[in-house]
């Protein structure tokens, strides 16, 4: 095995890192604060051509894999932007897959250039108040009226509705069948209700409250009913992205931390001498290390088209659970002054809770790893 660092990916990191430089910390500070989009680093990230990062060449993305995304990811969140940047972003890259691998290419031509221009904002609707992780219960409906559906339902926690103009929807269409759409966010017949959260403000998370909405069939991915296993396509990635990002934001703060150790200086001695404080975020490093080279696995297995469930859910529970820690520690590293705005550390742990949240509970990904790998029963 092989742990160079290949050439393309440290010319990824580097172009990563000097086009966020300007997007400092008092930027996401700023954001934090208003809420407003964080429209300028959209734009600057669309002007570049990175919202196309794993998307087809023919259709103006650059063609390269999951694990180069991931790189991506990893590197906005390490900056500073932490789960705000990388989240104004991430739905560009995992969520329009199933596209890309079951869209017929009128459907790719016509829907995946304007995203990776940055022209087109998708939201990504599946999850809904009353059955959570359940997806197969999924309530949504949509109903076959000639040559469109009519949709209503309720979706929950659903990001950058407020500014996206596209959906991906997943929907009921019988019985028994899920079938999934990407279409317009018809503002005339869905409601959008922002949740006020404790953290990422500046990327809106919402309820949708759909009362006939129309969607075309011709809007339709794939087949009808089979809507639940293309999004499976999207979800090994999903998690992919998000372990990467937690790892990033987990950085950002252990460098805080190590930093601030190193100048504040008590009893005459910088607080970094103690073991007490050295001990601590030693460990961060060594946890947040090893998520790394699992989400790393994962990744590689994904671009070579094999299993990576087992590795992927990992690759977000350590990844979750390490960015946690270290952004806990980083708070504690700088004492009361971790309590303050100034230095940026309080909003790295608010937005630590995100990734060991979501896209899916530690506590699943516990059931999923004892049922899938050690072959345990089944739990729920």
């Amino acid at each position: 095995m092989d742990f160079d660092t290949p050439e393309q990916h440290r010319h990824i990191v580097e172009a990563i890192e000097r086009l966020c430089a300007p997007f400092d910390d008092a930027y996401w500070r700023a954001r934090d604060e208003d809420g407003r989009f964080p429209d300028e680093f959209h734009a600057a990230m669309a002007a570049s051509g990175w919202l196309g990062i794993a998307m087809p060449e023919a259709y103006g993305g650059a063609g390269l894999g999951i694990r180069e995304a991931a790189l991506m990811m990893h590197t906005i969140a390490a900056t500073g932007a932490g789960m705000s940047g990388a989240s104004a972003v991430h739905m560009n890259i995992f969520g329009l897959h199933p596209v890309v691998v079951h869209g017929s290419d009128e459907q790719k031509a016509r829907w995946l250039p304007p995203l990776i221009a940055g022209r087109d904002r998708a939201c990504f609707a599946v999850t809904e108040p009353n059955t959570g992780l359940n997806t197969l219960k999924l309530k949504t409906r949509a109903v076959r009226q000639g040559d469109h559906y009519v949709v209503t339902g309720q979706k929950v926690w659903i990001s950058t509705a407020q500014v996206a103009n596209k959906v991906l929807l997943l929907a009921r269409t019988g019985d028994e069948g899920l079938s999934l759409f990407y279409t317009d966010l018809d503002r005339s017949t869905v409601a959008v209700h922002e949740i006020a959260k404790m953290g990422r403000k500046c990327v809106d998370s919402n309820e949708l409250f759909i009362d006939g909405m129309k969607v075309p069939v011709a809007d339709r991915i794939g087949e009808e009913g089979r809507g639940f296993d293309y999004i499976l396509h999207g979800l090994n990635p999903e998690r992919i992205l998000i372990a990467s990002e937690a790892v990033g934001l987990g950085r950002a703060a252990l460098r805080k931390a190590a930093a601030y150790a190193g100048e504040r200086v008590v009893f005459d001695r910088p607080i970094g001498q103690n073991q007490g404080i050295q001990h601590p975020l030693a460990r961060n490093w060594m946890e947040l290390e090893a998520a790394h080279l699992m989400a790393q696995k994962a990744a590689w297995l994904y671009d070579n088209g094999q299993p990576c469930g087992a590795e992927a859910n990992a690759a977000k529970y350590l990844a979750g659970e390490a960015c946690f820690r270290a952004c806990e520690q980083a708070i504690l590293t700088h004492g009361g002054m971790g309590y303050s705005k100034e230095f940026h550390v309080e909003r790295y742990l608010r937005e630590a809770w995100i990734p060991r949240l979501a896209p899916v509970s530690p506590q699943l990904i516990l059931c999923f790893i004892a049922e899938k790998v050690l072959g345990l029963p089944k739990s729920y």
